[in-house]
């Protein structure tokens, strides 16, 4: 099943500046061969729903393994039954809306 993803992960007690983070949680899903697309609060991911949360786990992983004690995440999911929609068709739509 296609899933397209927001994620934000955030590592706790690392400071106010998360962003080596961020980046590796990039390498993850760029590792993961993910089509992904960061945003001001999170990143965006599609794909196969166990590879993309496959590559959702590693990110924690990989924060852990950096130092990161505590991580909380926020995710929310979509799939579609009725055709495949990748996140940029989804922008497409209400840009052609406006």
């Amino acid at each position: 099943m296609k899933v397209i993803v927001d994620l934000c992960v955030v590592p706790m007690g690392v400071g106010v500046s998360v962003g080596k983070y961020v980046a590796e949680c990039q390498n993850v899903l760029q590792e993961a061969g993910l089509n992904h697309q960061i945003h001001a609060y999170g990143t965006n991911v599609e794909g196969d729903w166990d590879e993309v949360f496959a590559a959702i786990k590693r990110c924690h992983e990989r924060v852990h393994e950096m130092g990161a004690l505590r991580i909380t995440t926020s995710i929310k999911a979509g799939t579609r039954t009725d055709r495949e929609q990748s996140m940029q068709d989804k922008v497409d739509s209400v840009v052609e809306k406006n």
